[in-house]
């Protein structure tokens, strides 16, 4: 299984109908799209899409947490 990220949605400026603001989403490692200043996102349609980067902030939640919201990969 692929490690997964976690991002909270800062701004859905031009992505509203994909994005909830301040909703916590799971991420997919994509070296390439970082590069490019993107992150792919498993957004509200349950499939994985590329949005830039400056939409989300990076957290970090304890174990415990992800498994009580099946999170943890």
């Amino acid at each position: 299984m692929k490690h997964n990220k976690l991002y909270v949605c800062i701004h859905n400026d031009g992505y509203a109908v994909s994005l909830e603001q301040r909703k916590i989403y799971r991420g997919l490692p994509d070296r390439i799209a970082a590069e490019a200043g993107m992150v792919r996102i498993i957004d509200e349609s349950g499939e994985d899409y590329l949005y830039p980067q400056d939409c989300f902030a990076r957290i970090s939640l304890p174990v415990v947490i992800q498994q009580e919201l099946k999170l943890a990969a």
